[in-house]
């Protein structure tokens, strides 16, 4: 019996649509990191992208556990003497790009390197309930439902 390696040509693409309203952006990020890998079938490789395109809505008002929301702080250095500055996740998503935090957390999750590049291309992240991909058809990933720890109130 031969291990099934699958071609790029056998691919075939859906398309999901998330709401993260409510959900934990860890338990969200991890399951878009599969879905965009495409860990969820049964055809999966490791080096072919057979993922998923994915859309998440609402990025804005998705919740963290704990007191991270104040405490979780994000770094980096402007590259002058003294230039280190930082943020808090709750100034993040209530800021201008609110859908960053949920791009970065799923970029964390996938393999650095040209085919994670690719897979991370097939996400869209927006941080209202509106979206541009209607004629895609998308299917809805209910994730709140999928586990009572996902959501919070």
């Amino acid at each position: 019996m031969k291990t099934y390696s699958a071609k790029p040509t056998d691919v075939e693409r859906k398309w999901y649509v998330i709401d993260a309203e409510d959900v934990v952006l860890g338990r969200l990020a991890s399951r878009v990191a599969n879905v965009l890998r495409g860990k969820h079938k049964a055809m999966y490789t490791p080096h072919i992208d057979t993922g998923d395109h994915v859309i998440i809505i609402n990025a804005e008002k998705v919740k963290l556990t704990g007191k991270k929301l104040q405490q979780k702080r994000f770094y980096w250095h402007t590259g002058y003497p003294g230039g280190i500055k930082d943020r808090t996740m709750g100034q993040i998503l209530g800021g201008r790009f609110p859908e960053r935090a949920i791009e970065k957390a799923v970029q964390r999750m996938i393999p650095s390197g040209p085919l994670g590049r690719a897979q991370l291309k097939k996400l869209r992240v927006y941080a209202g309930a509106e979206h541009p991909h209607e004629a895609q058809q998308p299917e809805v990933l209910d994730l709140a439902a999928m586990n009572p720890k996902n959501k919070r109130a």
